[in-house]
């Protein structure tokens, strides 16, 4: 049995600096073809927080209503105060990109400064938010779908589940393909929106109100006060917006050389457009004096206002709608990147490190696909119901990595760190004191959850790494192992009947073992005693020269027969090396595998389970055109 203990991660070994140093050595050209431009990491890694400005204004619009017409007018004054904030994680995570370039976010910074136990707590949350994330933006995309066409209400689980299969089929391809395939519709929704912002800053009052005609108002009546209890639940609601503004720290990986500076370059520019698109999508709710109203979104009023109800206003809503359902891809950009430095350090199975021929962790991708389908199926395709759950773990990340930050420059004090430190302590302060509110705003709507689920991965975390720990010391990893010797081998061939496989067998197994024994199990029946009676007649005309020992079966069990046959032979040579080779045929078609009579995985499975004997198992291939 063969144990990839893996090496300790590497990432978080960079030198502090702001700016990584261009060495000049790119990755070969086969490689680079499978990784991103900065173009492409906007389209790949930033759909999730582009999307947001879909429900990150609404959030705020909906506490705020609470308060009447009065309580709307702070909703510039609660929009710049999350722009404020992400203008500072946007810088914070460019550090953050410079400082940790083999990606991990929240979760290499923590590791490297703040500890073991409290970068799996960072993990555990990006990982929460990263599921979370697929499955509000799969629901929300859809429910967009059905409040357009109603029909479909009733199937929106299915087409939910449609739509992650889309995803997760784009994402095995490769991150490039994602990117690709994405990048268009990522430019209709920012070219909309920045066309109806601009085109609402030129309107004296809406065009048409034709989409909230007939619905009722969900604003508040009789209020003349603010409090700052409902400013901060609204800032609260708001700092949704800011969900997927880490993603790109965490890939850092997954794009070209120089990889630092791309990411960096592209979490500019992802911050610059949503700060734009947030404050002025704010800027025309105030402008038109917008009221929430039930069953329909502030931004399709808004697009309602400022284009008028025509062309321009479905081509916004198809955009938002195709957005949400693809701002998934954020996850599957981020996650699986994070999921392969945790197995790096044996804190998840080392299966979810390997990379597939398109630079693709596939096996990451697929268990994000299906956790977000059990998502899916159990909250029935609401958004409302996973929308509370939404949030609460990135800005717990968002702290941690802040508070890191601040002690990585403490400790290299590059030139310049006092401001650095500075701007991170800030960010920290602001992110400790959201992620509290979020959390003490929406505990009772369903962020327990979290809450409870954060210590069970950390737990999980723990439990995986110390059984690698001691499967390591079983294997004395790390030690100058005994030097090799020659043992005496002996080889056990399972056979059942005549045959040029059985042949091949009995060659493979005199040229691996010193003694060579033919092992079959028979049963007292009559029937199967003629069997058994022509075998050993056959065998003695062939004389292959290898003994045939035949062992009884009472209950015509195949496996323990031989596992126990196995093991007394272990027994009785206890220096020899017992091997059991076990000969399988492998059909020309794969449907033919159906045919099989799987008797060497029974085989194998009990020689495995019962014995410590080294199992080979040898394929014999019947191609196309054999006779």
């Amino acid at each position: 049995m063969s144990i990839d203990m893996g090496k300790p991660s590497t990432a978080g070994q960079a030198p502090g600096t702001e700016e990584p140093p261009d060495t000049g050595v790119r990755a070969p050209a086969a490689g680079d073809r499978h990784r991103l431009t900065a173009l492409q990491g906007l389209a790949a890694l930033s759909l999730d927080a582009m999307a947001s400005v879909a429900y990150g204004p609404e959030s705020i619009v909906l506490v705020l209503a609470a308060a009447g017409a009065y309580g709307m007018g702070f909703t510039l004054p609660v929009t710049l105060a999350i722009a404020a904030l992400l203008a500072v994680l946007v810088a914070s995570y460019r550090q953050v990109i410079a400082a940790f370039p083999d990606g991990g976010g929240s979760y290499a910074v923590a590791k490297k400064h703040l500890g073991r136990r409290t970068s799996l707590v960072a993990a555990a949350s990006l990982i929460l938010d990263y599921v979370l994330n697929v499955a509000v933006s799969v629901t929300a995309g859809v429910a967009a779908l059905t409040s357009a066409f109603p029909q479909f209400y009733g199937e929106r689980l299915w087409i939910c589940l449609g739509v992650l299969v889309l995803v997760t089929a784009v994402n095995l391809r490769g991150v490039v393909e994602s990117a690709k395939a994405f990048l268009v519709p990522t430019a209709v929704f920012v070219g909309s929106i920045l066309a109806m912002v601009v085109v609402g800053l030129f309107r004296d009052g809406p065009v048409s109100t034709a989409s909230a005609a007939g619905h009722a108002s969900a604003l508040g009546e009789g209020a003349t006060t603010v409090g700052a209890l409902l400013l901060l639940k609204a800032f609260a609601a708001g700092c949704s917006a800011l969900t997927g503004v880490e993603a790109v720290a965490n890939a850092v990986p997954s794009f070209r050389a120089p990889a630092a500076r791309r990411a960096q370059r592209t979490e500019v520019a992802l911050g610059a457009l949503l700060g734009v698109m947030l404050i002025g999508l704010s800027i025309l709710i105030g402008r038109f004096h917008l009221q929430p109203v039930e069953g329909v979104t502030v931004l399709a009023q808004l697009a309602d206002a400022s284009f008028g109800h025509n062309a321009a206003f479905y081509v916004v809503q198809f955009a938002t709608m195709v957005l949400l359902a693809l701002a998934a891809n954020t996850s599957f950009g981020g996650l699986p990147v994070l999921m392969s430095l945790l197995a790096r350090d044996n804190h998840l199975p080392h299966v979810f490190a390997l990379k597939a021929d398109r630079q693709v962790h596939r096996h990451g991708v697929v268990w994000l696909a299906l956790v977000s389908a059990l998502l899916l199926v159990f909250s029935g395709g609401d958004t409302n119901t996973l929308v509370p759950l939404f949030a609460i773990g990135v800005f717990i990340g968002f702290t941690i990595c802040q508070i890191g930050m601040v002690r990585h420059w403490y400790g290299e004090r590059p030139r310049g760190w006092q401001a650095k430190a500075a701007l991170n302590g800030f960010g920290a302060l602001l992110t400790g004191v959201s992620a509290v509110v979020v959390t003490a705003t929406k505990f009772t709507e369903g962020a327990w959850l979290i809450v409870v689920a954060l210590p069970l991965l950390v737990l999980g975390f723990e439990k995986i790494h110390r059984a690698y720990t001691e499967i390591g010391e079983r294997l004395e990893l790390g030690r100058i192992p005994q030097a090799p010797h020659r043992s005496r081998s002996l080889v056990v061939v399972p056979v059942s009947g005549l045959s040029r496989l059985t042949s091949q067998a009995l060659n493979a197994a005199s040229s691996l073992g010193d003694d060579v024994l033919a092992v079959t199990v028979t049963h007292p029946a009559p029937e199967d005693r003629q069997t058994a009676e022509a075998l050993r007649r056959d065998w003695e005309l062939w004389k292959p020269g290898v003994e045939l020992i035949e062992l009884s079966s009472e209950t015509r069990s195949l496996g323990r027969p031989l596992a126990a046959y196995v093991r007394k032979l272990a027994q009785s040579h206890p220096d020899a090396q017992v091997t059991v080779l076990i000969p399988e045929t492998e059909p020309a078609h794969l449907w033919q595998r159906l045919l099989q009579n799987q008797r060497g995985s029974v085989v194998a499975h009990a020689i495995r389970r019962d014995t410590d004997a080294v199992i080979c198992r040898l394929r014999f291939r019947i191609t196309a055109d054999a006779r």
